[in-house]
């Protein structure tokens, strides 16, 4: 194959599924470090890949070589206007003009295939057994996958490019130097205290843990001498204040860029969060996390490649369904077990 192999990812969102296809094109990247590989996003993600304004690989631009941007969400609510439709026929002209070898959609998704077929490119690799079934319509290659967890299949999915024989390595984020100066001074006076930070938020109410139960962890996290900081993503501030007044105001709230979610949790000691982006993230930045887990399967999107514990009920059933309240099962995880994950975590560090 060609040094100059042009290839392109497709994977628009969220957090935690563009985290988790981060670890395999991190291992293409290293594998081929002259390909060109670019990637389609969603603008609000990102950080995820580079710090925005760096048009260079480097530290801030680890692993690809240039983002194309599909403002999804906006094409969604107005998907006949003039903006909308300038803004595909603008995508689809730099897609075009790229002359990829290959595209590979690891999302999915038909608004992901859609996507990948724009580009005119006559290699368009995906799953055999996509998110959505329709989409393998659009894939000239559909790759049989065997892995348990979507890290595994991306995995094999980008084995499928060079015929290579691929193995996980852990995904390289950008470094952002505002955010990391920012955090710098965020966490000026925590001195040798360790770092604990919880995001009680998830992507929808099945997922969420009682944010009481996460107030209580974060007393036991102050006793075992953490300096606990509560991340609150859109509209989750309200749950960050009630753990930060049951902890008598000794937690610290955050609402921060994602880049300065980076920053401070690659500094922190633990994580602890339900089956959201903030978890995933942890888990890319090899951060010790425990997972609190109800409708969804940690052995499918849980978290890997870190230490980890994950507290899930055995009679908790996979629900991807959008249910407002916590799931049955999650609400049998008492705040006592999350502490004693706490401490076999801390335990082990220390053996």
């Amino acid at each position: 194959m060609q040094s100059k192999y042009r290839l392109l990812v497709v994977r628009l969102g969220a957090m935690g599924d563009i985290l988790h296809a981060l670890p395999s094109i991190t291992a293409l990247r290293q594998a081929h470090p002259t390909w060109q590989i670019d990637w389609v996003v969603e603008p609000r993600w990102q950080a995820l890949l580079a710090v925005p304004g760096t048009t260079e690989r480097g530290a801030q631009m680890p692993v690809v070589d240039h983002l194309h941007f599909a403002p999804t969400k906006d094409w969604r609510k107005g998907p006949l206007s003039r903006r909308t439709i300038t803004s595909v026929a603008t995508l689809r002209s730099q897609l075009k003009a790229s002359t990829y070898d290959a595209v590979i959609d690891v999302q999915g998704a038909m608004r992901s295939a859609v996507l990948a077929r724009m580009a005119g490119c006559q290699r368009v690799i995906g799953e055999a057994m996509p998110r959505e079934a329709a989409a393998r319509l659009l894939f000239s290659e559909q790759v049989i996958t065997h892995g348990a967890h979507v890290i595994e299949q991306d995995i094999e999915l980008a084995q499928a490019i060079a015929g290579d024989v691929l193995q996980w390595v852990p995904p390289v984020l950008p470094v952002d130097p505002a955010a990391e100066a920012w955090c710098d001074t965020l966490l000026a006076s925590s001195g040798t205290r360790p770092v604990a930070l919880i995001n009680p938020g998830a992507g929808w109410g099945a997922k969420v843990w009682p944010v009481e139960r996460y107030a209580e962890v974060a007393r036991g996290l102050i006793v075992r001498g953490y300096r606990v900081l509560v991340n609150a993503g859109p509209h989750e501030e309200m749950m960050a204040d009630t753990i930060v007044k049951g902890t008598l105001g000794n937690a610290i709230p955050l609402s921060t860029t994602l880049e300065q979610l980076i920053a401070v949790t690659r500094r922190a000691s633990l994580c602890i969060a339900g089956d959201t982006g903030p978890l995933h993230l942890a888990c890319a930045l090899g951060r010790p996390v425990i997972g609190i887990f109800g409708p969804t399967d940690p052995s499918r999107n849980g978290p890997f490649g870190t230490r980890f514990r994950v507290l899930r009920n055995p009679l908790s059933k996979r629900d991807h369904t959008r249910r407002p309240e916590p799931e049955a099962g999650l609400l049998t995880i008492q705040p006592d077990d999350v502490l004693r994950a706490t401490d076999e975590l801390l335990a082990e560090e220390k053996a």
